[in-house]
């Protein structure tokens, strides 16, 4: 027998990067596909941002780059860890323009309801 070319649902999911992700939209319109990620037990990679949120509401956006050299983002992140309820991820490069966009653009953003990434 010959190789499939048709990929299977199996590996359509495994493939899917953001599978698990919730919808988030910016205050600019974007769509954000935030995952979320253990909050008793988050830990700051330099290559993501992080999304700190209570009742849907943001509290904090940032990275370890703005824990360590920013010491107003450093004082609300640990006000943030204190009243947060869940904690999201995803990917941005740092010291880019656009994650600095990110940033400003998820501080505002509101999470979206019926709207799944499968």
């Amino acid at each position: 027998m010959g190789l499939s070319m048709v990929p299977s649902v199996a590996d359509a999911v495994t493939a899917w990067p953001l599978a698990g992700a919730l919808n988030w939209l910016g205050r600019s319109g974007q769509l954000y596909a935030l995952m979320p990620v253990s909050l008793p037990h988050l830990s700051l990679n330099d290559d993501d941002l992080y999304v700190l949120t209570h009742d849907g509401k943001v509290l904090w956006v940032g990275g370890a780059v703005d824990v360590v050299g920013d010491s107003a983002s450093r004082a609300r992140f640990r006000w943030a860890l204190e009243c947060a309820d869940h904690a999201y991820s995803l990917e941005a490069e740092p010291g880019s323009v656009e994650r600095l966009l990110m940033v400003w653009d998820l501080e505002a953003a509101e999470p979206v309801k019926g709207l799944c990434v499968a």
